[in-house]
């Protein structure tokens, strides 16, 4: 599923956005990671608008005209990040090729890390998750419209069946970030 290389540009990643579905642990593994790499850490569920969000507890998915603005504020997140130079981790689910590529395209220094896991472990995570506005109910269009990184996206993709430390330390070899590496 992932290469684990470098950019091809050589350089190091400044910006990670850590994708999959509902469940699947973007959030507590990007802030993990963040914090390990002494990055600055962003939820992406904070760039959607009260509409979306109370759009999706009411238990309808967002339609790519309402995932635009989002998507947009993300990529404006990571443009600044990039213009001073702040290496950082984002949290966006990021479900199809096309939402991928407004947030990589023209940055060479974006890495997606893609957190893959199969139904039924991510099912029993969203049936013990409390407080989130993301019903179980919308798991199902979460994998309908998922289209998994392909080789050529040179994302990062990492099993999630393991404890989020482990999953943290896999990203941060995969991607040359370990301790004693130079930081971006």
């Amino acid at each position: 599923m992932s290469s684990g290389q470098i950019p091809a540009s050589g350089g190091r990643p400044r910006v990670l956005v850590v994708m999959g579905v509902s469940g699947s642990g973007k959030s507590t593994v990007a802030s993990r990671l963040a914090e390990r790499l002494g990055w600055t850490f962003v939820d992406g569920d904070s760039f959607h608008s009260p509409g979306h969000v109370a759009k999706m507890r009411a238990g309808h998915p967002l339609d790519d005209d309402d995932r635009a603005p989002w998507l947009a504020a993300i990529g404006a997140w990571i443009d600044t990040q990039l213009q001073q130079r702040t290496p950082g981790v984002v949290v966006c689910s990021a479900l199809r090729r096309a939402y991928r590529e407004v947030l990589v395209r023209g940055r060479e220094e974006v890495r997606i890390v893609y957190l893959a896991g199969d139904r039924p472990l991510i099912e029993g995570r969203l049936a013990r998750r409390q407080g989130h506005f993301m019903p179980a109910g919308l798991l199902d269009t979460q994998f309908a419209i998922l289209e998994p990184p392909a080789p050529e996206e040179n994302a990062v993709a990492v099993g999630i069946d393991a404890a989020p430390e482990t999953i943290v330390a896999t990203i941060v070899a995969r991607l040359g970030l370990g301790e004693g590496a130079p930081q971006p």
